[in-house]
């Protein structure tokens, strides 16, 4: 199948109509979840911290929910993991020792257990195959960003995603600040066209360097990389998917998630050049063209000692808009001022107040847990996977040096991940290098 700009363009309004949607959602037809029982079951797939985090909110989002089985590819990350939640949530958490699977197969356990909603937050390079499988098992699923590595990978998840769909099933993305009322609020009043016409904008995602785990005694090399994931783009998609694509995702937003035409940029290694860091880059800085003229400019690094700066500023004809996630700045000037730290009135006064009181990870999983309640399913898909595809452009025209248009990223045949891996799995890929590397 041949993908589109075209395609995405016809969908854009409507999917950005659904991230405006506050903490009570009223989506859609009746859900696939007919269990008798007034319990949900959650099953957690990738035990590290984000989804030990994800298990915690969905055991918080609803009274009778609880956690009945959990996997990883590593056994001391699934028993940390259990330790921290039985810990807080009691009796909330019951896993027993057949429910804990542990291996590359233990997704595919867990979903063929008794679960009603899965949390997938492994490395992202398995999320195609994780959703797939959640989704053709009927299961409601909270899908932590990023969703693919690749443009292969994407485009199997926006198929399951629109199978989910299909199958009124719930499916919420990990891009939290979409869930964020002050940021509801903000990009609101943008798309309603309160600073007028954009004419350009600038977004960066500027932070200082992650943590490294250091090879013990009987990893082997897969082993090694895994745990370090991080550090390799065929694991993790570099820092620019798995970590800065939250700014895309919200330049994309207030853009009203249209495709742009065209992708250009740059990036390297100046810092972080060690080869315990893998083959990813330190710092990308990248332009966006839309149909329109209009050029969002994109920055982002990790290196240490460094200034931090993780904004989204839009120029439009009759003022600007500005939101700082550091320092909870969300204003627009010009014309239709207006400052969050001054309003007294919202867009939904009441769900600002839970995003407040409850955080945005929170309501994530509020929102995904009303649905399934409630009958109406949600469904993330059209607006996060063309959020994950501008990072993925983004990166391809840095690595190759070249511009890259909408569609040919979309229909990339670069693979990445090389799918089936055991522990004895030896694979590397070459540090890109602009001019050289060749978009594929």
């Amino acid at each position: 199948m041949n993908y589109s700009r075209r395609k995405f363009i016809k969908t854009a309004g409507l999917a950005t109509a659904g991230t405006l949607i506050s903490s009570r959602v009223a989506l859609g037809s009746s859900s696939i979840w007919t269990s008798n029982s007034n319990t949900l079951k959650v099953g957690l797939i990738g035990c590290g911290g984000r989804g030990t985090g994800a298990a915690g909110e969905a055991l918080s989002a609803d009274p009778n929910v609880i956690l009945t089985a959990m996997a990883d590819a590593f056994d001391d990350h699934l028993q940390n993991s259990f330790n921290t939640l039985k810990t807080k949530y009691g009796n909330k958490v019951q896993v027993p020792e057949s429910n804990k699977f542990v291996g590359f197969d233990a997704f595919q356990k867990l979903i063929d257990s008794d679960v009603d909603v899965v949390l997938l937050a492994a490395p992202p390079c398995f999320r195609p195959q994780h959703l797939e499988a959640a989704v053709n098992a009927n299961k409601h699923v909270f899908c932590e960003k990023p969703f693919a590595v690749d443009a292969p990978g994407l485009r199997r998840v926006m198929e399951a995603a629109k199978k989910a769909k299909a199958k009124n099933l719930s499916l919420v993305s990990g891009f939290c600040w979409r869930y964020h009322q002050p940021k509801r609020d903000t990009f609101g009043r943008v798309l309603n066209g309160q600073i007028g016409e954009i004419l350009g904008g600038e977004a960066t995602y500027n932070t200082g360097e992650l943590w490294f785990k250091e090879k013990q005694h009987g990893w082997s090399d897969m082993e090694y990389k895994l745990r370090n994931w991080l550090y390799y783009n065929w694991l993790s998609g570099d820092h620019l998917v798995e970590q800065a694509i939250h700014s895309i995702d919200m330049f994309s937003w207030a853009m009203g998630d249209k495709a742009p035409l065209k992708i250009s940029g740059t990036g390297g290694r100046q810092k972080r050049i060690d080869p315990k860091f893998g083959n990813v880059y330190d710092h990308f800085g990248l332009t966006y063209e839309y149909d329109n003229g209009v050029k969002i400019y994109f920055f982002c690094r990790q290196q240490a000692g460094t200034s931090p700066s993780y904004a989204v500023e839009l120029i439009g004809k009759d003022g600007r808009c500005y939101v700082d996630c550091r320092t909870g700045e969300h204003k627009i000037t010009g014309k239709n001022a207006w400052n969050l730290a001054d309003a007294t009135k919202f867009t939904d006064a009441e769900a600002y107040k839970q995003t407040k009181v409850r955080g945005m990870y929170q309501v994530e999983h509020d929102e995904l847990f009303a649905s399934i309640r409630a009958n109406k399913p949600m469904n993330d898909g059209e607006w996060m996977t063309r959020s994950n595809l501008l990072a993925l452009a983004g990166r391809m025209a840095a690595y190759s040096g070249q511009t890259i248009t909408f569609d040919q990223a979309l229909n990339s045949s670069e693979v990445l991940f090389p799918g089936d891996i055991s522990w004895d799995t030896k694979y590397d890929l070459s540090i890109a290098i602009p001019g050289v590397t060749a978009f594929k």
